[in-house]
């Protein structure tokens, strides 16, 4: 019986923490292709960088914002981490603290994609089921555009570059015909994409959001891999011994977003306090610094997590909620060896 298809989750993803004015991150142990960086102590936009787009270009997720060049954040991808200017604050300024997150992509350099009837430019790992397409969008109906995964994505994260759209977010999680907006608080909306994604494909309409004549668009897309990632979703239940959803994995990294209401997306990990009940969160829609004032929200489980409040955030009653989850470990190895709780 196969219990994981990644027996190391570390080997493509990784939660770091750091102080301000650090120049590089050397505790990995790949090459990043994604860094998403967060100032935990004080307000600043979240800034997400990958190496198909370039070191020094950055969006932000509770933005609109186009991307921009900021040559004092981060500077390059490294073997086993990346460097910094050490004087940006979005991603290292002196007397703060940070967080940041980092997926593994195609180890080479990304790579021209012609399945769809739009070329792409993509940096897949398909052992992980993480890739980064960049595309230029031609403002013509019905659409497709190479992922890159060889499998079908659960979620997609996308972002024009060039202009000061939403961010429109798919998941399978959410009612069929509908998307949220990573940068919004608000419910599932009439989505952008074309129709659900195949293993090989996305499909995206005229929309500017997505396809807009002439703009430059990334597109973050992730599919389910057993024992290190999971896409789903739940319903809350109100209570403090609230709702357990079960992943398969001992989570490191989590994402929740209500979609029947509007909400707050909320992010936690494994290194924020690091120990349950004490889990701080960070908005990913909210230049807020990390949320210390309701800790014992979530608890990081062997094989899950599960909800402790009734906050309309993550668990109200009967709500409906999406979440992206990686692992620390799986429940149980290739080997058979179980993990354990926090």
């Amino acid at each position: 019986m196969a219990y994981t298809d990644i027996d190391k989750p570390t080997d493509y993803f990784e939660t770091t923490t750091y102080a301000g004015g650090t120049t590089s991150i050397t505790s990995l142990d790949f090459s990043p292709d994604w860094v998403w960086a967060k100032k935990r102590t004080g307000a600043e936009n979240h800034g997400i960088f990958d190496s198909v787009r370039g070191a020094t270009k950055t969006i932000n997720s509770n933005t609109t914002s186009a991307e921009t060049t900021r040559g004092g954040s981060l500077t390059s991808f490294d073997s086993n981490g990346w460097s910094m200017g050490g004087a940006d604050g979005i991603i290292s300024a002196s007397g703060n603290d940070y967080v940041a997150w980092a997926w593994r992509g195609s180890d080479s350099s990304a790579v021209s994609n012609t399945d769809g009837s739009i070329t792409s430019t993509v940096s897949a790992n398909t052992t992980s089921g993480f890739s980064i397409v960049s595309y230029t969008g031609n403002g013509t109906a019905d659409q497709s555009i190479g992922h890159g995964l060889g499998a079908v994505p659960k979620m997609i994260i996308l972002k024009q570059r060039s202009g000061t759209e939403h961010w429109a977010v798919y998941h399978a999680g959410t009612t069929a015909d509908k998307q949220l907006y990573l940068n919004l608080t608000n419910a599932e909306e009439t989505t952008q994409f074309d129709a659900p994604p195949s293993s090989s494909l996305f499909y995206v309409d005229t929309n500017v959001m997505v396809n807009d004549n002439s703009q430059t668009y990334i597109a973050y897309c992730f599919a389910e891999k057993k024992g290190f990632s999971k896409f789903g979703s739940y319903t809350g239940n109100g209570s403090n011994d609230g709702t357990f959803v079960y992943t398969g994995f001992k989570p490191a990294f989590c994402i929740v977003k209500r979609t029947d209401g509007s909400a707050d997306w909320n992010m936690y990990d494994n290194k924020r306090i690091g120990y349950n009940p004490l889990n701080y969160f960070v908005y990913p829609n909210s230049s807020s610094a990390e949320d210390t004032s309701n800790p014992q929200w979530f608890d990081l489980l062997s094989n899950g997590f599960q909800l402790r409040n009734t906050s309309t955030m993550a668990n109200t009653s009967g709500g409906s909620y999406i979440y992206m989850a990686f692992a620390e470990n799986p429940f149980v190895t290739s080997g058979g060896i179980p993990t354990t709780a926090r």
